[in-house]
């Protein structure tokens, strides 16, 4: 099962949360007990890398 990123609207809290790609589970911030979350786009969701790998994808390439 995927990871996904959640926000809460009320406080702007961000936690993940371990659902089915296609379930759409309610969730609540663990913050401030608000059952309004966004779920986000993260880096690794839509395909790209962290700043601090440069050009290579699973950062642990060796250095040329």
């Amino acid at each position: 099962m995927p990871i996904f990123e959640y926000k809460c609207s009320k406080c702007g809290h961000k936690t993940e949360f371990l659902e089915k790609s296609s379930g759409r589970g309610k969730h609540v911030c663990e913050k401030c007990g608000s059952s309004d979350m966004q779920k986000l786009f993260s880096g690794f969701s839509v395909g790209q890398s962290s700043p601090d790998s440069g050009s290579c994808p699973t950062g642990t390439c060796p250095l040329s």
